[in-house]
């Protein structure tokens, strides 16, 4: 499957990232303000135009040391030059993992300082930058872009990314730039290849991530090839296993937040999350000296949103100290942290020592099989007339809800159709419900599933 471009927005602070992020995933997910620094969590999302399916990154402010009395002033930065280190981690950061870099500037202020500090360096990469002249919300405004031709990027854009204003033609822009790069782009609603087992090994840095893809190639001693640059900073290593090829897709690793610079941590979660995406399956390695933590939370989170099977590694099992009761407190640890996902498998491993490791693949693979499981159509009917028995949907005043028959429609991952009287009157518990009472027939271990409701014409029922 061929990877989603890469977007980055850059700009130094309170040029109007975030307001243009909005409007190009078309959600209000960034937060707005005023101040300078207000975008802190890493924000990513995907936007479509002209045939494009691409990521949108939104990098946050890049701080530039101005002095006092500048044109530029930036009153974060007083008295201290140890924010420029800073700026060049942050662009070349956009630099590495962007296919296209918009750097968006306000076309009120002009060309500043801390502009051309940006620009000078996006000027030595080798990748296409188109630049959103943000604020043009008066027609006055417009010529004035031109000015910032003079940083010697690519096209100038004026934009408003309050009124969308110009937004359009500037995405025509980013397309043909990355139409340029490459005619495989993948489109809106396209389906992955069906190419055998995908996993991605995910987590935070430090959990044993590397060591368990070491250990589980080293261990088969069956590589087929190894194929770089899927994903940036990632190897894809196809191995035979049980006659069966699987590719085993490795990630930079989400680090927590507060750790390092932000648009770094930006790029390595976006990294993890194209390898999620990629994958059938996703290993999430859990460090068990540290326990489960909110990053933690946050990878398995995205991984069940793309509807992905789950494997739960906890590793560095050796270097716990335990008693009888210790595999026993951890796990119901980690049901209350992701309780989300009760379905998921765990396995306690060392990766270190190789305790468990056959397991990893065994189970990732019995997930695999899972995905495509079907019910048919007379079993899904018998579960689905023995839970209405078992306890009726709710009512709206005199309204109560319908189920009339199930079926399911498709697999990878299971999608199971229902027809009722009113879809108002579902209620997401009972959806839960309903899902639950499929999972006491058919576990689908460590496999997301999907209910759909679908109203039935009045003359039908």
């Amino acid at each position: 499957m061929a990877r989603k471009p890469i977007v980055a927005l850059v700009g130094r602070p309170n040029v109007g990232k975030s307001s243009l992020f909005n409007r190009l995933v078309g959600e209000r997910m960034a937060v707005i303000h005023d101040i300078p620094g207000t975008t802190r969590d890493r924000l990513q999302s995907e936007s479509f135009w002209n045939g494009i399916t691409f990521h949108v990154i939104d990098t946050g402010g890049i701080e530039v040391y101005q002095p006092k009395g500048t044109r530029d002033e930036n009153p974060l930065a007083e008295g201290s030059k140890d924010f420029v280190p800073q700026i060049e981690a942050q662009a070349r950061a956009a630099i590495q993992e962007a296919d296209v870099i918009v750097m968006v500037v306000d076309i009120q202020q002009g060309v500043t300082a801390a502009d051309e500090t940006i620009a000078e360096i996006l000027r030595r990469s080798d990748k296409p930058v188109v630049v959103a002249a943000n604020k043009a919300d008066d027609r006055k405004y417009e010529d004035d872009a031109y000015e910032f031709y003079s940083l010697g990027l690519g096209q100038v854009v004026p934009i408003s990314s309050i009124h969308g204003g110009g937004v359009g033609d500037m995405l025509d822009v980013v397309a043909e730039e990355l139409k340029a790069i490459s005619a495989d782009w993948p489109h809106e609603g396209e389906d992955e290849e069906d190419d055998g087992l995908r996993i991605a090994i995910v987590g935070r840095p430090n959990a044993g991530k590397s060591t368990l893809l070491n250990k589980l190639v080293g261990e088969d001693r069956a590589i087929v090839s190894p194929i770089a640059g899927t994903t940036r900073d990632a190897i894809d290593t196809t191995l035979r296993w049980h006659g069966e090829d699987v590719t085993i897709i490795d990630t930079a690793g989400m680090r927590r937040r507060g750790r390092i610079d932000p648009a770094v941590e930006r790029f390595s979660v976006v990294r993890a999350f194209q390898a999620i995406e990629r994958a059938h399956v996703a290993i999430l390695v859990i460090d068990g000296q540290e326990g489960v933590t909110e990053q933690d939370e946050h990878i398995a989170g995205y991984v069940i949103e793309k509807y992905k099977g789950l494997v739960i590694v906890v590793n560095k099992w050796d270097a716990v100290e335990k008693d009888a009761h210790t595999m026993n407190a951890f796990m119901e640890s980690i049901r209350e942290r992701l309780h989300f996902v009760p379905y998921a498998p765990v396995i306690f491993i060392s990766a270190l020592s190789g305790q468990r490791i056959h397991q990893v693949l065994e189970t990732a693979y019995r997930v695999f099989e899972n995905r495509f499981i079907r019910v048919p159509t007379s079993e899904l009917n018998q579960i689905l007339r023995a839970a209405l028995e078992r306890h009726a949907p709710p009512d709206k005043g005199a309204r109560r809800l319908k189920i009339f028959y199930g079926s399911q429609v498709r697999t990878d991952p299971p999608l199971f159709l229902f027809h009722v009287n009113d879809k108002r009157l579902l209620h997401f518990t009972y959806e839960r419900y309903l899902e639950n009472r499929i999972r006491d027939a058919y576990p689908f271990e460590g496999t997301p599933i999907r209910l759909s409701f679908r109203e039935r014409k009045r003359e039908e029922e």
